[in-house]
């Protein structure tokens, strides 16, 4: 059995190892280990029938489900904030992100995107992290996501700082080999240590590199930035074969145009989409542990993630929301959002 832990927010009355399905949804346990194919699917709540305040804090207001097995995708919550190196608080992410995501509904008509109608959707509760050791941290995420792995089910994840991510890669990696990366960051996070420690949120894809987890050729950083403590703080970056994307380089201009070289690069195989907040301009996302000016747009994120559209995305992340920090909710929202987007970007996903 996974080891996953549904938020207590997410618990109803009397809860005993798997929270009761929101209200006017069908109980995906009736028929567990049955594909999409064969299943009726799970389909979050109308607010035209079911008020946004009623139900379960899941992610859109899905059932809860302690297994992956019948599942399409899943939203999975790793609530770790013990890599961080400036402002804590995105251990909480995760129960924020779905308070905000009931706002969402089930299509995108932008896109045309039909996920729910696609895909066998849940929400599997979050990692039951060890908020005392980040190595322990690690294992216990690495082991639950081989298990999400597995089962078949694309984990969308909801963090959590970015030491999430190594873990996460190491399962999707023993499944898939090395994948290409889509990473959106105000940081390249390939530092090597900080504090003589090796892991830590600003060390994943340094470590991701050395255990062959990437295809280094089909690695693309977008929106970095920043002051730093060297002249050329990308190196590592490029001497691995990344494509490093500055956000000077984005500033003032779509980027359906990099998004076009992107799928070309990516190809038709295996790769993960990390997104971590900060990339975006702390004047839309101020809520995160460290934020850099002169960012991204709300609007390029969703340029960057549509233009995944017809790739072989087999993973997905969304980092580094700090609740303390968004007293207002907007950077939980904007979280929710781009993790929808991903989810109608899943390659089972029709568009009509």
């Amino acid at each position: 059995m996974l080891r996953l832990l549904a938020s207590r927010c997410a618990r109803g009355p009397g809860a005993r190892g798997v929270a009761r399905p929101a209200a006017g949804l069908r109980d995906p346990c009736r028929a567990p280990g049955r594909r999409a194919s064969d299943a009726p699917r799970n389909l979050p709540p109308s607010s035209d029938v079911v008020a946004r305040p009623v139900g379960v804090c899941s992610m859109m207001r899905l059932p809860l489900q302690a297994s992956p097995e019948g599942l399409d995708a899943a939203f999975v919550g790793v609530p770790l904030d013990t890599g961080t190196s400036n402002r804590p608080g995105a251990r909480f992410g995760p129960r924020r992100i779905r308070e905000e995501s009931v706002m969402l509904r089930t299509i995108n008509p932008s896109t045309g995107a039909l996920p729910f109608q696609s895909l066998m959707v849940a929400d599997l509760g979050d990692v039951n992290v060890n908020l005392y050791n980040l190595q322990d941290s690690c294992r216990l995420i690495h082991e639950a996501y081989q298990k999400i792995v597995a089962a078949g089910c694309v984990p969308l994840t909801l963090g959590g700082d970015h030491t999430i991510t190594y873990p996460i890669l190491q399962a999707m990696a023993k499944k898939h080999g090395p994948v290409g990366l889509l990473h959106v960051d105000a940081h390249t996070d390939t530092a090597d240590k900080a504090l003589g420690e090796k892991i830590y949120h600003g060390t994943p894809f340094r470590r991701c590199v050395e255990e062959k987890l990437l295809d280094c050729k089909r690695v693309v950083q977008i929106g970095i930035r920043g002051s730093s403590t060297t002249v050329d703080p990308y190196r590592y970056s490029r001497n691995q074969g990344f494509r490093v994307v500055l956000a000077e380089d984005c500033w003032m201009k779509s980027l359906v145009p990099l998004m076009a070289e992107v799928r070309q690069q990516m190809g038709g195989k295996p790769m993960y989409i990390s997104f971590d907040i900060d990339g975006l301009d702390p004047a839309y996302a101020p809520g995160t542990g460290t934020p850099e000016i002169a960012g991204l747009t709300p609007s390029q994120a969703l340029e960057i993630i549509r233009g995944c559209q017809g790739l072989n995305v087999v993973g997905c992340d969304l980092v580094e929301v700090s609740p303390p920090y968004d007293p207002f909710g907007n950077t939980a929202l904007l979280a929710a959002n781009l993790l929808f987007e991903m989810l109608c970007v899943l390659p089972k996903v029709r568009v009509v």
